[in-house]
């Protein structure tokens, strides 16, 4: 076996090398969907938190905020609080907002929306199809729907703060269908 030794390392490196190289690669120039303003969002049907099943036709013809977001992802976790005050202030008017957590368990986004007091739906993307679909990258991730169902902007990453939500609902509301 010893003079087979160095030739099976060689071939164990290379197969390691192609892997690592395909790998990286795929991330690199893989072609994902970046949604941008005035696409239209992808569809998705997703249960949320009590199982009741949530389908983006819902939505059609309301403005709607959906929020991608995890526990594991302090950002999120800080600006749940003003979403939930600036749902609370909107809703009468008509605003849909919708959290789609990211591939974590029930219990453990039931045990943080609970912490928080969050009202809206809280949908579960315990396969990622959703978040695929959207293209994410970095977490948060907010979409801003205007009831003519195009994207009206896409916040990426950082806290947004109940002024900024604010003054991006108000574009919405405004927005005819």
């Amino acid at each position: 076996m010893g003079r087979y030794r160095k030739p099976v390392q060689y071939a164990i490196l290379a197969v390691v090398l192609l892997i690592g190289g395909f790998a990286i690669g795929n991330s690199l120039f893989s072609k994902s969907v970046v949604l941008a303003k005035g696409d239209k969002p992808p569809s998705f049907r997703l249960a949320d938190l009590g199982n009741r099943v949530h389908d983006m036709k819902d939505y059609e013809g309301k403005p709607l905020i959906i929020n991608f977001w995890g526990t594991f992802c302090p950002p999120c976790r800080n600006e749940m609080p003003a979403l939930q005050h600036q749902y609370d202030k909107w809703k009468d008017q008509g605003l849909e907002l919708i959290g789609i957590n990211l591939s974590e368990d029930k219990l453990t986004a039931e045990s943080f929306i609970r912490q928080i007091g969050v009202s809206f739906p809280i949908l579960l993307d315990q396969d990622k199809k959703t978040e695929r679909k959207y293209g994410l990258k970095q977490y948060p991730t907010t979409f801003f729907i205007a009831p003519t169902g195009e994207i009206q902007e896409v916040v990426i990453g950082g806290v947004l703060t109940e002024e900024e939500i604010d003054k991006r609902i108000e574009r919405l509301i405004q927005t005819k269908s």
